[in-house]
């Protein structure tokens, strides 16, 4: 049980950091009227986010192996 709500908020954390770094870069315009679009504080807001989702990942992977 644990595993699987640790995999779950990794991953919904790493696509939604991944999706935040690509609209402060400017690579994903969507939506276009979206605050972060171009603003590159939200690159490194973004990076941590997925950062952080990568741990859960990794903390969910050693509790299954542990």
């Amino acid at each position: 049980m644990k595993t699987r709500l640790f995999t779950g908020i990794g991953v919904i954390l790493t696509v939604f950091g991944a999706s935040f770094a690509l609209q402060g870069a400017g690579l994903l315009r969507w939506p276009a009227e979206s605050f972060m679009v171009g603003n590159r504080h939200w690159i490194e807001y973004g990076i941590a986010i997925a950062m952080i989702g990568i741990g859960f990942l990794l903390a969910a992977r050693r509790i299954r192996q542990g």
